[in-house]
């Protein structure tokens, strides 16, 4: 059986180091992708309006799992987004700061939201990845704004991440499920709405088998994905946990390996 849908994360495997990549072997790719009927899908935690900005002569003709499967864009048109409940958020907020992160980002479908109080460095650095964002004088305010919330973005000095992981486990019961997005960041999901979810939802609609999904990934939050997948790729630079879930570790995000992994699916197609 061949393949019909490749999903890529972006920071740490479609990247390099310097947040690029080679967009004139992309363009070619994708053509190819397209002639063949295979779908190409962004399956990363972060913001849609910053991974489509990647794409800025693409972006309408492919797909996007953005918030880690939290909200999805079939195409260019909102397909489906999920919801946390308020009180779920209000509560957690309170148990967060008691880990005292250096970033709190609430995401919703809107806008992505932080404190006002946050210093202006970490908030240039957010607002990289969510792009789309507004200052809260208290995050608890978010319960006025007239948005679905649905995933946490956390920031930590990148030591002991797993640590942290499990003080967020433990904090936060059965309510969000905390996850790896790499360099000290943890994601907060909600239960079963990761990235492969979102995978399942446009395999649906567009008739795919697992079996025809390749996936490509590095961190905690591509695990299901790539578990997911019938093809499933980890960097030399993921973390051990991935390498373990992936079918195959390929080269690193820095030597343009995921286009080779795709350029010789190609050629079997």
């Amino acid at each position: 059986m061949g393949i019909k849908m490749i999903a890529v994360d972006m920071d740490g495997t479609f990247l390099d180091d310097q947040k690029a990549y080679n967009h004139e072997r992309f363009q070619q790719l994708f053509h190819q992708m397209q002639e063949k009927g295979i779908k190409f899908v962004v399956a990363s935690g972060n913001q849609y309006d910053q991974l489509k900005s990647f794409f800025p002569d693409n972006h309408e003709k492919m797909s996007f799992v953005a918030e880690n499967g939290a909200n999805i864009v079939l195409e260019g048109e909102h397909f489906d987004n999920a919801r946390l409940d308020m009180k779920v958020v209000l509560a957690a907020l309170a148990k967060i700061e008691t880990l005292d992160p250096t970033a709190i980002v609430l995401c919703g479908k809107n806008s992505a939201y932080v404190s006002a109080q946050l210093p202006a460095e970490r908030f240039e650095s957010v607002q990289f990845y969510y792009p789309s964002i507004k200052r809260l004088e208290n995050l608890a305010d978010i319960q006025t704004e007239s948005d679905d919330i649905f995933k946490f973005a956390l920031s930590f000095p990148n030591i002991n991440i797993p640590g942290k992981v499990a003080a967020l486990t433990d904090l936060l019961a059965e309510d969000l499920i905390p996850v790896s997005s790499g360099h000290g960041d943890i994601d907060l999901i909600i239960p079963g709405v990761h990235k492969a979810y979102g995978l399942s939802k446009l395999c649906q609609v567009w008739a795919i088998s697992p079996s025809e999904l390749a996936a490509f990934g590095d961190s905690g939050n591509d695990i299901e994905m790539l578990e997911y997948a019938g093809f499933s790729f980890a960097m030399e630079n993921a973390q051990p946990a991935v390498k373990k879930a992936a079918g195959k570790v390929i080269g690193s995000n820095n030597q343009e390996s995921v286009f080779d992994i795709i350029e010789a699916l190609l050629l079997k197609v």
